[in-house]
């Protein structure tokens, strides 16, 4: 069976400040430097059946996400990935949605209703869910994935690990809520061979350069 290889890149906040905080501008310049080159950006729903049957839809594709659901995420980054006929995934913490900064429940159904955002699951609290017992763990999964599959009318796929933190006991759970997949924060090309709730990433920092970025895709 053909391994596919999938770039994951992580994205937070889209304003500047520190060093998880990716400027407009230059998400903007990464986003624009994709589309030259014929990436294609995935769903969730494309990501997890390449990943699941291991084919892709073409040879060039890319999975953005954006972790915290910060509401620059609407401000800042959805204009630019509309105006691109683009699409990324916001992994929202569903306990945040009444939170300053946070995007808010009607945010998700405008930004989803447009075809360029999608949400999965990043808890209800954001916690490090190894420092949760098991039945803490099986809850945060739980609760924020029916939260979002009752609000959004959706079946919620993927857990993205606060912080990318995870034990054996979170794999379980995150099975046993109904996840596919699991997204973390260790660096690399997720490919359809590497463990389904353990999937790696490519962190986008401030200040890269547009070569440095295009290193992350390969």
């Amino acid at each position: 069976m053909k391994t596919v290889k999938l770039p994951i890149l992580m994205y937070h906040s889209i304003s500047s400040g520190n060093a998880l905080k990716v400027p407009a501008s230059e998400f903007k310049a990464q986003m624009t430097y994709l589309k030259q080159q014929h990436y294609r950006t995935l769903t969730t729903t494309q990501a997890v059946y390449a990943l699941s049957h291991h084919r892709l839809p073409q040879a060039k594709v890319v999975w953005v996400t954006l972790d915290d659901s910060y509401t620059d995420n609407k401000t800042a980054a959805w204009p630019i990935l509309k105006a691109n006929h683009q699409h990324a995934t916001i992994n929202f913490i569903t306990g945040f949605a009444t939170h300053h900064n946070h995007l808010t429940l009607a945010d998700a159904r405008q930004m989803k209703a447009s075809g360029a955002i999608d949400f999965q699951s990043h808890t209800v609290r954001h916690l490090d869910l190894n420092e949760l017992t098991d039945q803490q763990q099986l809850t945060e999964l739980t609760n924020s994935k029916r939260w979002l599959d009752q609000h959004l009318h959706q079946n919620t796929a993927v857990i993205c690990y606060p912080a990318g933190r995870a034990n054996q006991a979170t794999i379980k759970a995150a099975k046993q809520a109904g996840y596919q997949y699991a997204l973390s924060t260790a660096p690399g090309i997720a490919t359809s061979q590497e463990p389904a709730y353990n999937l790696t990433r490519q962190r986008v920092t401030p200040g890269m350069s547009l070569a440095t970025f295009a290193t992350l895709l390969h």
